[in-house]
């Protein structure tokens, strides 16, 4: 009885030890083994492990694939537009043994803030040397290369393998993100009005030539009007030449006729004129004429003839009356005292 509980304790203990002694390293990760701070193993495959019991301890790390998104960062390029980048990147623990004795206890964030500064020094170097237009345009997967491939070298001093770094987002700081802003305004409103103008010089271009379309077409019609009335008052004329040629002076007296018409346009009209007045003296001469006959007289004189007055003394005088020459059947008497013929019916 005693043996057996004696026995007890000492199995307790081996199972405990054995126990203590064992540990599984995860596909996930990679172990180290430390004897008083000391790095005397490095556990990277997968499976079952030992170490010895209360004088070694086992230090586990991340061995997936990290991410880490690095702090906005202003950045000045080349043409002192300046920019603010937010980039992050993807990296590994690639060296356990190294990555300890690097970081010591701090660990993963401890290398993570360590990695922060070694991709901002990196960014502030390729993206300073560049204009802001390189580095917002697809040219910037170069520029995300040239910044990976220059904190792969301080990284490896870390234990550290960085497999990517990305630009996620490229602005303008914002004190000066209304001034851009208001350029841009004023970009584009210059550009409208340019168009404006543009638009402005073709419409002065399309009336100017419309109104020499019009002035042409207006001097073409004109001309041809002017034309057509002269062939008209030609052929006007030569009719008239053709009905009072032979004889003229009916022509002159019925241009006496027609000035008088002219001239007794309201009904309340008197006209006093002399009887040597031009505009009378064709109309008394064919009536003066010798050898005229009273019917003669008559074919000469209108119908309704406008009334002559020749003013003078109290009252009006009568038109002159002509005397009717003799016929030479009387024997050649004194025309005064034959018998006088009116003016008019």
């Amino acid at each position: 009885m005693n043996k057996a509980t004696v026995l007890l304790p000492i199995l307790a203990i081996v199972v405990l030890g054995l126990m203590s002694s064992l540990f599984i390293v995860d596909e996930r990760e990679k172990a180290l083994v430390l004897q008083f701070e000391r790095i005397v193993d490095v556990k990277e495959e997968p499976g079952l492990a030992f170490k010895i019991p209360l004088i070694q301890r086992v230090v586990r790390y991340d061995d997936r694939i990290l991410s880490r998104d690095v702090e906005p960062l202003e950045v000045t390029p080349l043409d002192d537009r300046r920019l603010v980048v937010d980039a992050f990147a993807r990296y590994r623990i690639s060296d356990v043994r190294r990555f300890r004795e690097a970081v010591g206890e701090g660990g993963e964030e401890s290398a993570a803030r360590r990695l922060d500064g070694i991709l901002r020094a990196e960014m502030r170097e390729v993206l300073g040397s560049v204009s802001s237009n390189d580095i917002l345009s697809t040219d910037r997967a170069t520029l995300m290369l040239q910044i990976r491939n220059g904190a792969i070298s301080e990284a490896l001093a870390l234990g550290l393998e960085v497999i990517d770094v990305r630009l996620k987002r490229t602005d303008l700081p914002e004190e000066n993100l209304q001034a851009t802003f208001n350029r841009m305004i004023a970009e584009r409103e210059r550009e409208a009005e340019d168009e404006r103008a543009r638009g402005r010089e073709a419409a002065q271009r399309i009336t100017a030539q419309a109104d020499r379309t019009v002035v042409e077409l207006t001097s073409d019609a004109e001309r041809e009007a002017q034309i057509i009335r002269g062939e008209a008052d030609a052929r006007r004329n030569a009719i008239f030449a053709e009905a009072y040629g032979p004889r003229r002076q009916f022509f002159e007296f019925q241009r006496s006729l027609s000035a008088f018409e002219q001239s007794l346009q309201q009904q309340n009209s008197t006209l006093v004129l002399s009887p040597d007045s031009e505009i009378v003296r064709e109309l008394f001469g064919a009536i003066r004429a010798e050898g005229l006959d009273p019917s003669e007289i008559q074919a000469i004189l209108p119908e309704e003839g406008p009334s002559t007055e020749s003013q003078g003394g109290q009252g009006a005088a009568p038109v002159e009356q002509a005397p009717i020459p003799a016929s030479p059947d009387d024997g050649g008497g004194n025309a005064a005292d034959e018998e006088t013929a009116p003016l008019g019916n």
